[in-house]
């Protein structure tokens, strides 16, 4: 039987996940957000300010939702020059529309103190305790998931992170692998600290998204979120399954599974392929006209991998259009496939 990987029924939302206004380090204010990334056909802005959750319920009309979430920022101590520091950067989604959750604030961020006049005392007190490495790190997101939130793990590159500061992360949602401030600034992510974890068993989303804090960083990475409609809840627990795929360029319209072959349907593409937990991709290069359709049939891949003990095996597929930009879509267990 057909299944569907990414969902068969609904319409395909374009996000961006990550976005800073005026009230905390951004240029652009929340109408001007909002104008600006409907002109680029999208529908969903995650308003991530630093170190504040503010509902912003008032932009969310028929053709707009804004996502409720904040950015909290963690550094390594003992260090008087940033540009050095070791940093984590994590964003939290919330799955609650008009949370009101100011308390994440941390008051040593000093760069940031002049955008939050309107905190008072008892709501600047700090709701995530920071400190540095990834005992703490677990803990944060814990208590995050514990109010059913969604974490994702920012631009671990720009943050001057490696293995030692990820690996061992528990029950994030998603992992940036591209953010497109970053990228304009020199610092480009990739999808190895996605992989990384997958092969540990750690479910997490590939996300691509802008971090933007002025007009220039925006409309490079996106997610497309399939949802039966543009109403929070449906919206949230959408992105919760797994039901999108992140982009800088290339669409992809419909992804199966059935009988040991997987398809996908795009737009004009230049390559797809698709990538395991181990050193096995398969792949389909255009020649003269552009690919919009591809199928692989996994089934040796399959009968290869049953003997094996643990269950991190799984594919994904990535999408590659003729001026290089790049679709991935999430992992997708052998163990989802084949129930």
């Amino acid at each position: 039987m057909k299944k569907y990987l990414l969902p068969k029924e609904g319409k395909f939302y374009k996000a961006n996940l990550h976005m800073h206004t005026t009230i905390s380090d951004g240029r652009m204010t929340l109408e001007e957000t909002k104008r600006e990334f409907m002109k680029h056909g999208y529908s969903i802005v995650a308003f991530t300010d630093h170190e504040v959750m503010v509902p912003h319920k008032e932009l969310t009309d028929d053709n707009f939702l804004a996502i409720t979430s904040t950015e909290i920022i963690v550094n390594l101590e003992n260090h008087n020059d940033f540009g050095y520091i070791k940093t984590y950067h994590l964003n939290i989604y919330s799955p609650i529309e008009n949370k009101s959750d100011y308390n994440t604030f941390n008051k040593d961020i000093m760069w940031l103190k002049h955008s939050y006049d309107f905190i008072t005392e008892k709501q600047s007190e700090v709701k995530y305790q920071r400190k540095y490495g990834v005992e703490h790190i677990n803990e944060i997101i814990q208590k995050a998931k514990e109010e059913n939130c969604l974490v994702s793990y920012n631009h671990p590159v720009w943050s001057l992170q490696d293995y030692s500061d990820y690996s061992e992360l528990k029950g994030l949602w998603g992992v940036e692998w591209h953010n497109t401030g970053c990228v304009r600034a020199g610092f480009e992510d990739s999808m190895q600290p996605i992989d990384d974890l997958l092969r540990k068993g750690e479910r997490v989303y590939p996300l691509a998204t802008d971090d933007a804090h002025h007009i220039d960083d925006c409309f490079g990475g996106f997610v497309m979120v399939k949802a039966k409609q543009l109403e929070y809840s449906v919206v949230f627990d959408a992105l919760r399954n797994g039901d999108f795929y992140s982009s800088t360029g290339p669409e992809i319209f419909e992804l199966t599974y059935e009988d040991g072959k997987v398809n996908v349907k795009t737009s004009p593409a230049s390559r797809i392929y698709i990538s395991t937990e181990r050193r096995e991709t398969r792949w389909v290069e255009a020649k003269q006209e552009l690919l919009t359709e591809a199928t692989f049939d996994i089934n040796d891949y399959l009968r290869r991998i049953g003997g094996v003990e643990h269950n991190n095996q799984y594919i994904r597929l990535t999408v590659i259009d003729k001026e290089g930009k790049r679709a991935h879509t999430r992992a997708y267990f052998v163990d989802e496939l084949t129930k």
